[in-house]
């Protein structure tokens, strides 16, 4: 008798959870209820934690948390066997490696300080439950959140970003070309937050790797060369990264088209080339080639939104107060053969650039022609493209390479040995004088 009673409360338990997946299934399965999770949480990538993933049905979730290859889960959970399980699970889906499984104390997280973007919490045992709430905050990356499962209902508590860190959006830190951060926070390195590469040049003796890193929203972007580090001669491979700041997690790549030769000698890189890239908010500018033009693109999820038209051999791009403040040089034909020229050169096994002595005059011979076409300076409306003004002419003849900045509501350049001060939304000209090289702008004065 009391065989057919333990008989039939293990059909009854069996039954009842077969009964309970069928319901989740028929809500749309884990992908939905990871989505709504996700969507709750504002996940955008990074690094999503799992409580309590042993728990029945819980490795399903765990999966489908890792919606796309931005996303890296960790389940955790306190009990061996419910590990073990979690792990097969992962396992048999053949995403092992970015989902993975560990055991923990139920009380401390194994991670660093602000490393993590959401944390999903639904098991009520009560080692899961036991991680105290300042644990989970300190574990979790500005902006972070905690999505916890409370009477069948998912609750989200937000990190705030603190007031007190800065972004770094433009090359020189922000329109104004000082490059000095407002950031409270920031001090002496104790520890490495992450490491991703390139670690290593392919040459400290010609064009860097990396380009004009710059930060936003919790995010980082740079351009880099992403080609094998076997040899210089390699082709290279330029792309457009992004990465969360807190974590190193790549979220999207876009590539990059044709950039500046990567054998010239780095000391004859153009300056301007670091001035290409803006972040600001969730919006990313750039060009996404040597002479293509500007490009606005979605920081979260690398998508173009729009190319402005006429920007086409953009040296230098800055955005301030919503304007998109641009030092132009026309692309002429001389250009676009020279660097053509270059490109065929350096499919050769063997060129006149492998060597010093006989790169050096085409090297210099490039930069002439790179120094070519009509300069300009331009604002354009960042939301709709629409000019605003346009200088041309003897007025920026002479314009001077990095020296565009902005502050409040005027616009700073170098023409010749004048610093020009403008209007940032008519262009008129409010003042001119004699001086040497203008560096940035602060407080209302020009260094």
């Amino acid at each position: 008798m009391r065989t057919s009673l333990w008989l039939l409360t293990i059909i009854a338990f069996v039954l009842c959870s077969v009964s309970a997946e069928q319901a989740l299934m028929a809500q749309g399965g884990y992908d939905q209820q990871a989505r709504q999770i996700l969507d709750a949480g504002g996940f955008g990538g990074g690094i999503i934690v799992h409580l309590g993933c042993g728990d029945p049905g819980a490795p399903g979730l765990t999966a489908a948390l890792r919606s796309d290859e931005s996303c890296i889960v960790h389940g955790l959970d306190t009990d061996e066997q419910a590990v073990g399980r979690a792990r097969e699970y992962a396992r048999k889906q053949g995403i092992y490696g970015p989902v993975s499984i560990e055991q923990f104390d139920g009380k401390s997280l194994p991670y660093t300080d602000n490393l993590v973007n959401l944390i999903v919490a639904e098991s009520r045992r009560a080692g899961i439950a036991g991680v105290p709430m300042n644990e989970v905050m300190r574990v979790l990356a500005p902006g972070g959140a905690l999505c916890a499962k409370r009477d069948g209902h998912w609750n989200t508590i937000f990190k705030p970003r603190p007031s007190n860190i800065d972004e770094w959006t433009h090359y020189l830190h922000d329109p104004s070309g000082n490059a000095v951060a407002h950031d409270e926070v920031v001090g002496p390195p104790r520890h490495i937050q992450w490491v991703d590469g390139p670690r290593y040049d392919r040459s400290h003796e010609h064009t860097p790797n990396i380009f004009a890193a710059v930060s936003a929203g919790g995010r980082i972007f740079y351009i880099v060369d992403e080609s094998s580090l076997s040899s210089i001669r390699q082709t290279p491979q330029w792309q457009l990264l992004a990465r969360d700041a807190f974590n190193g997690t790549l979220l999207w790549k876009r590539q990059v088209g044709g950039w500046y030769p990567h054998i010239v000698n780095w000391g004859q890189t153009p300056r301007q080339l670091q001035r290409r890239l803006v972040a600001v908010g969730d919006r990313v500018y750039v060009t996404l080639g040597i002479h293509a033009p500007v490009t606005e693109v979605d920081a979260a999820t690398g998508t173009t939104i729009k190319v402005y038209d006429d920007t086409e051999g953009a040296d230098e791009v800055i955005l301030h107060k919503g304007i998109l403040l641009l030092a132009i040089r026309s692309v002429t034909d001389e250009r676009t053969a020279e660097l053509a020229r270059w490109a065929q050169m350096l499919k050769r096994r063997s060129s006149p650039a492998d060597k010093r002595e006989t790169a050096e005059p085409l090297v210099k011979r490039l930069r002439a022609t790179e120094s070519e076409g009509a300069k300009s300076v331009v604002a354009l409306d960042a939301r709709t493209g629409r000019e605003l003004w346009r200088k041309d002419g003897a007025s920026v003849s002479r314009l001077r390479t990095n020296s565009l900045c902005a502050e409040d509501n005027r616009v700073f350049y170098q023409n010749g040995g004048e610093v020009v001060c403008l209007d940032l939304n008519t262009g008129d000209n409010i003042w001119s004088e004699s001086s040497t090289a203008l560096r940035c702008v602060h407080e209302g004065t020009a260094y």
